[in-house]
């Protein structure tokens, strides 16, 4: 039987911008719009387009999430938002997975193009910036402590899809101020409040680390003055986040739990990095023999490979910018735990690499045998299951 497809909209006074959404949204089975106390036509839209539309009070976005996946009742879910449109190359692919998806997966990384002021942007906001909204119908929940960050933890192997969801941000800069300062201030109650030296750091010097990476390291200048004002204005929000965590009288402490960091779950992932055609050409089989010893398995490569039998990533160039950009589109896929190397070039070139994207643990090399090295990465990496 064929798989059938429920599409899940979040939405609140979007007459202007739903239409296009549900638009785009024909290939589905079902459509399901959860409004929060629209004050304009949405609803009346929604039903006009065939959408079914659940009237229910503001819970938050994780929560108004899950009543969309409670109504829903296809075999797959898309989470979709009224300011995203699903590109026809998507669409198909989509359907494609899901006629016929591997057996062990549960879920789908979508690359996200994000639109500001009118323009679509690539390495200023993080471009693939893969979302995790296609999934199977009961495996996942999202957790409704959350404010934001709601999205969904992938807990096995995970395709990352070519086609692209647009999502339309800011089309002035009064909306784009007034976006920052509201992701600020959600951004803010998920957080206690922060010591002195604590909320030193978080005001001036990592906003300003974060504006330096973004613009250099992961090439946000090739955006122009567009690509510099959407990494300042994130930056802003992340200092004025932590300005409100300071003034909101909250007990002293750090992060509450439920910061970004994804939690560890289900089989190791390893990826692999070579730079050259030699070291791939070992890394293939090595790492072939970890996904047969249970691991979930990737390569980052310069080099162009038509038949390998793995998720492969190409670098758009042979520098740390070109790698640390790759490991960033994998680590959003799905979270690394350690990464696979052979060859002193990609030694060296890690070195400049944030630490954040280089695994939970130092690299591997091939020295290992794929079977003990998974082990070592299950036992460093995972909590054992109480017996």
């Amino acid at each position: 039987m064929t798989a059938t497809l429920t599409a899940c909209v979040i939405a609140r006074d979007e007459e202007e911008r739903l239409p296009a959404c549900l638009a785009s949204l024909e290939f589905c089975d079902e459509v399901v719009v959860v409004d929060s106390g629209s004050h304009d036509r949405t609803c009346e839209l929604a039903r006009e387009d065939g959408a079914r539309v659940i009237e229910n009070k503001w819970q938050g976005f994780a929560g108004q999430r899950n009543v969309g996946l409670d109504g829903a009742s296809g075999d797959w879910i898309l989470e979709v938002d009224a300011d995203e449109r699903v590109s026809p190359e998507l669409a198909c692919e989509i359907r494609n997975l899901i006629g016929n998806p591997p057996s062990e997966v549960r879920m789908a990384a979508i690359p996200s193009r994000d639109f500001f002021l009118g323009k679509p942007l690539g390495p200023s906001s993080r471009y693939p910036r893969y979302r995790h909204r296609l999934f199977r119908r009961g495996a996942f929940r999202h957790n409704e402590e959350r404010t934001v960050h709601e999205g969904l933890w992938p807990d096995g192997p995970t395709p990352a899809l070519e086609g692209e969801f647009h999502h339309l941000l800011a089309s002035t800069w009064d909306e784009a101020m007034h976006d920052a300062v509201g992701y600020a201030r959600l951004d803010a109650t998920q957080h206690t409040r922060p010591g002195a030296r604590e909320a030193l750091a978080g005001i001036f010097v990592r906003p300003a680390a974060k504006l330096v990476y973004r613009l250099f390291v992961y090439g946000g200048w090739r955006d122009g003055w567009r690509g510099l004002a959407r990494i300042g204005l994130e930056c802003i929000g992340d200092s004025l986040a932590v300005v409100l965590r300071v003034r909101g009288g909250a007990l002293q402490g750090g992060e509450d739990g439920l910061g970004q960091h994804s939690p560890r779950l289900g089989p190791v992932r390893l990826v692999g990095v070579a730079f050259d055609q030699r070291v791939a050409l070992r890394l293939v089989p090595w790492l072939e023999q970890a996904a047969a010893a249970g691991a979930d398995v990737a390569l980052i490569t310069a080099e162009r490979f038509d038949d390998v039998p793995l998720p492969t990533r190409r670098l758009d160039g042979l520098g740390p910018g070109a790698l640390a950009r790759a490991l960033d589109a994998e680590d959003q896929v799905r979270p690394i735990d350690a990464l696979v190397l052979d060859g002193r070039r990609g030694r060296l070139l890690l070195k400049l690499a944030p630490r954040a994207l280089c695994g939970e643990i130092d690299p591997l090399d091939t020295d290992r045998t794929p079977s003990e090295a998974v082990r070592k990465v299950q036992r460093a990496t995972r909590t054992p299951e109480p017996t």
